[in-house]
């Protein structure tokens, strides 16, 4: 991005950003996304887009040359973790080679873990004050 340009407004400005083929790709990231966290809301946080529910952020994902990246990983069940092991980059960040196919359940299933942990966390932080 030129230092001049202003980062995108909404998902939908950042998606148009990208080539057809990988805005293809991202589109069918946020509704996957979407339909795991059907009462998040949708923003743009450190120019990537992020899903955020109860006023914190749970999910984001962004779109580099060679893959897509979501951030973060949660902790799943152990069969989760095995199936997203290929994916991992490091311990909160999976990364989705945009030259191979996209495991879009594996995605809902890690949007839903994720919602599930943040919601636990949310209600925990609730319960000490």
């Amino acid at each position: 991005m030129n230092p001049v340009q202003k980062g995108p407004k909404n998902i939908d400005e950042y998606i148009a950003g990208y080539p057809p083929d990988v805005q293809a790709i991202l589109r069918k990231f946020r509704v996957t996304i979407r339909d795991a966290m059907p009462d998040a809301e949708e923003t743009i946080k450190y120019g990537m887009p992020h899903f955020t529910q109860k006023g914190k952020g749970v999910i984001a994902f962004a779109a580099w040359k060679k893959h897509i990246a979501i951030y973060t990983v949660p902790a799943g069940t152990e069969k989760f973790q095995r199936e997203i092991a290929p994916y991992r980059a490091a311990k909160s960040t999976a990364r989705f080679p945009l030259n191979k196919p996209i495991p879009y359940p594996l995605i809902s299933q890690l949007a839903k873990f994720k919602l599930k942990e943040h919601l636990a966390n949310v209600a925990a932080k609730a319960k000490k004050k």
